[in-house]
């Protein structure tokens, strides 16, 4: 049987279910009950498994191959344990991606990080699958199972379609050197330069192309086949000119970047290559603790 706390009860406690037959039924109703048992059954099972000296823990691949795409990194490129790099995906020297950041390849065109590059927490960077509305002209898309693993883009009447963006390049990423990607940024098939500053929570969509020695300030938005000149600070969305960048401002998105290289060495130290989870399943069994796979 199931106890549900008296918190979580739909109905008043002083009301029986025999006298609720006549209930209206209410979006609220349906989707608490639903949730309430839910809800239920995961606290009762934590509670019995912290009751019991059982500690749950979790083996997260920071690095997947994806359909035989394997991503590409140096000695010294620091990847976060919880970060997700996925598919064809390369980088390159001092680069990091930090936690809880998704680089994801998996569409058959790839994504590079340069030297000393660096995407923050939480960001997401990411490739199209074809050009758009590419899919829509596929006479397969309903059809027989298809995809573009090596890149041929979308079939229409036997030749490709779809392979490349309205600027005829492929829809790649590419990060140049010396590149910060703030916080909690999406980058989708563009190309970012050299000596890049990306703030927080910005948008550089597809076919958009910002040159070298550009800071773009928290939140702002690119929009798609969008060209940033170089030397300027851009902001707003969409996105407008702020001012030109002076010699001090230009050195320090370099700094930036080399700064968030030092951090990813510290950081680096703490972890092995075959991963630590070990060193947390040490320290519950020094504790009595049971451990179980999560």
């Amino acid at each position: 049987f199931l106890l549900v706390s008296p918190r979580y009860q739909t109905t008043p406690p002083s009301v029986s279910f025999a006298r609720c037959t006549n209930i209206v039924e209410t979006p609220f109703n349906t989707m608490s009950m639903k949730a309430v048992v839910g809800r239920g059954l995961r606290e009762a099972g934590a509670a019995l498994k912290h009751s019991s000296g059982l500690e749950v823990f979790t083996r997260h691949r920071p690095k997947m191959a994806f359909l035989s795409n394997k991503p590409f990194q140096t000695n010294d490129t620091f990847i976060a344990p919880t970060a997700s790099v996925i598919g064809n995906v390369t980088n390159w020297d001092e680069s990091s991606v930090w936690y809880n950041a998704v680089v994801r390849a998996d569409s058959g065109f790839p994504i590079s990080i340069g030297f000393c590059s660096n995407v923050q927490e939480g960001a997401v960077v990411t490739t199209l699958t074809s050009a758009k509305d590419a899919v829509n002209s596929d006479p397969l898309k309903n059809g027989s199972t298809h995809t573009n693993m090596s890149g041929e883009g979308v079939v229409t009447g036997g030749s490709e379609i779809g392979k490349v963006l309205d600027t005829g390049f492929p829809p790649v990423t590419h990060i140049g050197h010396f590149v910060s990607v703030g916080a909690g940024s999406v980058l989708i098939s563009c190309r970012v330069d050299d000596f890049v500053d990306v703030g927080d929570k910005c948008t550089i969509l597809e076919g958009a192309w910002v040159e070298s020695h550009v800071i773009l300030e928290p939140g702002s938005v690119v929009p798609a086949y969008t060209r940033i000149p170089s030397g300027g600070r851009w902001g707003g969305n969409p996105i407008k000119f702020l001012g030109n960048l002076g010699d001090g401002a230009k050195d320090g998105i370099k700094n930036k970047a080399l700064g968030r290289g030092v951090m990813a060495k510290e950081h680096s130290v703490e972890f092995l290559p075959v991963g630590s989870s070990y060193l947390h399943l040490e320290d519950l069994e020094r504790e009595g603790k049971t451990p179980i796979q999560g």
